[in-house]
C-alpha cells in the first residue's frame, strides 16, 4: 500500500449535516411558532414567518443544518419553550420538531 492509500484509509469520516425540521400543527398558534423560532435561532422576523408558513402550507420546514449535536441542541432548545400558552386548555404540545440526517 502506497503512502497516500494509508492516508486516505486513516483520515476519519466527515459526519453527515442534520436538519431540524418544523412539523406543522394545529396546537401551537402561528405567532408563537414565529416566536419560539426567532427566541432559539436568533433570525429576522421575515425569515421565521416564512419558515412557519412554509411548514404551515407543506408540513414542514427546515429551520437550520449543520452538525448532530448543533441540530440535537436546536431541537431541545425548540422543546424547552414547551406548548403555546394560549392553546394549553386545547392540549398543547410543545413544537413538534424532529432531526433528519441530509443526504449527500
Amino acid at each position: 500500500m502506497s503512502t497516500e492509500e494509508l492516508s486516505l484509509q486513516s483520515r476519519p469520516k466527515r459526519q453527515p449535516p442534520f436538519g431540524v425540521i418544523l412539523h406543522n400543527d394545529d396546537l401551537n398558534s402561528f405567532n408563537y411558532v414565529i416566536d419560539s423560532i426567532r427566541n432559539v435561532f436568533h433570525y429576522e422576523l421575515e425569515k421565521c414567518y416564512h419558515l412557519t408558513l412554509e411548514a404551515h402550507e407543506t408540513g414542514r420546514s427546515m429551520l437550520w443544518s449543520g452538525t448532530l449535536e448543533g441540530a440535537e441542541l436546536k431541537q431541545e432548545l425548540l422543546l424547552s419553550c414547551g406548548p403555546d400558552p394560549i392553546m394549553r386548555d386545547k392540549g398543547g404540545l410543545p413544537l413538534r420538531v424532529t432531526l433528519e440526517e441530509i443526504p449527500q
